[in-house]
């Protein structure tokens, strides 16, 4: 997920608690997915859709906060 932001990750996961909450519930969530939908996709569902929107929104918010913090290390210092 996001290999341009890959030196970023693991630094926010330690210094940034929400941003390392967000990882965290987002890769819980394509686990869970990946479990319900099974190795040939069968188990599609309602629910599974649900988690899948939830996924998304997770990562959207995980994206926003690689895109601020990468525009605020390229800040010169004043």
């Amino acid at each position: 997920m996001f290999p341009e932001y890959r030196d970023l990750i693991p630094r926010l996961k330690a210094e940034h608690p929400r941003f390392e909450s967000l990882v965290e519930k987002h890769n819980a969530l394509d686990q869970e997915i990946s479990r319900r939908e099974g190795a040939n996709g069968r188990g599609y569902c309602e629910e599974v859709a649900r988690l899948k929107k939830e996924k998304l929104h997770l990562k959207d918010q995980i994206f926003r906060i690689l895109q601020q913090q990468s525009q605020q290390a390229s800040e010169p210092s004043h």
